[in-house]
C-alpha cells in the first residue's frame, strides 16, 4: 500500500490509516434515534447500466479493515454490482471524511455471513441467516434493499481517501 499526501501544497503531514481508520468498527451507528454527532451515513455508489452513478445510503459495517453492507440481488445496487462490481462508499467520522474505492464482491461463505449478521444484529437489526446459509432475512430493512432475502456484499478496497478533521488537518490517498 502507498500513501500519497495530497496536502503537501500546505506542508500538512501524511494521514495515519490507523488513525483515520480507528473506531470505524463502533462509530457508524444507523440505529433510529441515534442522530446527532456519533450518527454517521454511509453513501453508497454504483454505476449505472449507462454509464452514471447510483448514489443510495447504506448500513455499512467496518469489519477485517472493510467495509460491508447488505442487499437484494435484485435491488438497483445489486443488480448494478453483479454487473459491474467498480464501487465506492463515502462517510464522515470525528477523524475524518472518507471514500473507500473498491470491488463490491457477493460474499457466499456461511461463516462470514453469519459473523455479519451477528454484528449487525448486535447494533441493533434483528436480521438472521436464512435457511440458504448464505442470505439473511429480518422483519424489516431498508426499503431501498429490496425485499428479502439481503445479501451480504463486501469491498475489495483499491484506494482509501481521507480528509482529516483534526489539527493539524490533512489529505491523504491509500492505494492498494
Amino acid at each position: 500500500m502507498t500513501a500519497t499526501n495530497l496536502a503537501e501544497l500546505y506542508d500538512l503531514p501524511v494521514l495515519e490509516l490507523a488513525a483515520v481508520t480507528e473506531g470505524l468498527g463502533n462509530a457508524l451507528s444507523q440505529a433510529p434515534e441515534s442522530g446527532g454527532p456519533n450518527r454517521h451515513s454511509c453513501w453508497l455508489t454504483t454505476i449505472n447500466a449507462d454509464g452514471s452513478p447510483h448514489v443510495t445510503g447504506i448500513g455499512a459495517l467496518w469489519v477485517d479493515d472493510t467495509f460491508w453492507f447488505t442487499t437484494g440481488r435484485t435491488s438497483r445496487k445489486g443488480r448494478n454490482l453483479a454487473r459491474e462490481p467498480r464501487c465506492a462508499i463515502a462517510t464522515a467520522t470525528a477523524a475524518a471524511d472518507l471514500v473507500l474505492e473498491g470491488r463490491g464482491e457477493l460474499v457466499t461463505d456461511p461463516g462470514l455471513v453469519a459473523a455479519r449478521a451477528a454484528a449487525w444484529a448486535a447494533e441493533g437489526w434483528p436480521c438472521e441467516v436464512d435457511e440458504s446459509g448464505v442470505a439473511l432475512t429480518a422483519p424489516f430493512s431498508a426499503p431501498s434493499a429490496g425485499p428479502p432475502p439481503w445479501h451480504v456484499y463486501r469491498i475489495e478496497p483499491t484506494s482509501i481517501t481521507a480528509l482529516g478533521m483534526k489539527e493539524p488537518g490533512g489529505a491523504t490517498r491509500w492505494t492498494y
